[in-house]
């Protein structure tokens, strides 16, 4: 009688408390609640295609508390314009948040517009709801008025609105 006694004493004193750490590892908000792969998804206004969008992976976090929605392995989207033009963007690693709706994109970062613009940095953060374009990072930007490198971007999705830092390089400069 007392060997069992002490028998199930040591086994209750052995045993830890890790309710909490397996809560963790079974818990949702660790791991998406989505993973999609070779992903294509195309974005229509008023039966007018406005945007495609290809990655080979897509993680969908929506389950936390701040959502968000990744793409590891790089992304490539398309965007038309009234007339059909298409302007390109590419990165390496993407990232949406589902509250700001601000897209943050990483690693060899370029756009092509269809006007022959070139923008390519190793970050950019995009707005599309104000269509605006920003960095903190150096970036090279190059077209008919410009071939210049400079750090720091705060621009319209047109580039008609072009705020940088310090920069090099040529601007052209029409005077009147």
């Amino acid at each position: 009688m007392y060997r069992t006694i002490i028998i199930i004493l040591i086994f209750f004193i052995s045993c830890e408390d890790n309710f909490q750490e397996i809560k963790n590892i079974n818990s949702d908000d660790r791991f998406p609640v989505g993973i999609a792969e070779d992903i294509k998804l195309i974005y229509t206004d008023s039966s007018k295609v406005k945007a495609v969008l290809t990655a080979p992976l897509n993680k969908d976090f929506t389950n936390q508390d701040f959502p968000f929605s990744e793409f590891p392995n790089g992304i490539n989207i398309t965007f038309f314009d009234e007339n059909k033009n298409a302007t390109l963007v590419k990165a390496n690693y993407a990232i949406t948040y589902n509250k700001t709706n601000i897209v943050d994109l990483k690693g060899d970062v370029i756009i092509n517009v269809h006007d022959g613009s070139i923008l390519k940095t190793s970050q950019l953060f995009w707005d599309p709801e104000q269509e605006w374009l920003f960095t903190e990072e150096k970036f090279s930007f190059k077209n008919d008025d410009y071939d210049i490198i400079a750090k720091r971007l705060d621009a319209n999705r047109s580039f008609t609105v072009f705020n940088t830092g310090k920069l090099d390089g040529k601007v052209l400069v029409e005077e009147n």
